[in-house]
């Protein structure tokens, strides 16, 4: 199933020609957005921004995970994780440690803390992304992260 973007006479479609229903990127965007939104109000009752519980997600997967490469798999620039872990940090709710062979790397930790707080966050993540997926079968749940991979594999940066 080679399906294929349309072609103007220039040889790439326009966005007008595409549109935005069309256009997978504006698609991505606006269903991030609407997740995030969604669990922006509910983690805000808890006091966690959507980035605290994105690192908290990752860590409870990823443990000690280099602050780099939890700025990979958070999709978060490493500014914003900095000032995120500082916060988790003073929560009580992560550690950053120094790496034995490297001691300008740090490997990020959750704490007893922070993996109670994630349990608490994981409900209302969990039920958002159920949400996005009302309706939609195995097959093609499976179809769609396949897709997603191949996806991330064409624009990937990083080895993770």
């Amino acid at each position: 199933m080679d399906q294929r973007l349309p072609e103007t006479k220039r040889g790439r479609s326009s966005l007008g020609e595409l549109g935005l229903q069309q256009f997978a990127p504006y698609l991505m965007n606006r269903i991030m957005g609407r997740y995030n939104n969604t669990l922006r109000k509910d983690l805000k009752k808890q006091g966690l921004s959507v980035p605290q519980a994105r690192a908290l997600a990752v860590l409870s997967v990823v443990e000690g995970a280099t602050i780099s490469d939890l700025a990979v798999f958070t999709v978060i620039e490493q500014s914003t994780l900095s000032r995120t872990l500082d916060a988790l940090e003073a929560q009580g709710l992560v550690r950053r440690e120094a790496s034995e062979a490297d001691s300008r790397v740090r490997h990020v930790f959750m704490t007893n803390e922070g993996r109670a707080e994630f349990s608490r966050a994981w409900p209302a993540m969990e039920e958002a992304f159920a949400a996005m997926f009302k309706g939609i079968d195995e097959a093609e749940y499976a179809g769609f992260i396949s897709t997603l991979q191949k996806v991330l594999g064409n624009i990937r940066q990083h080895d993770i």
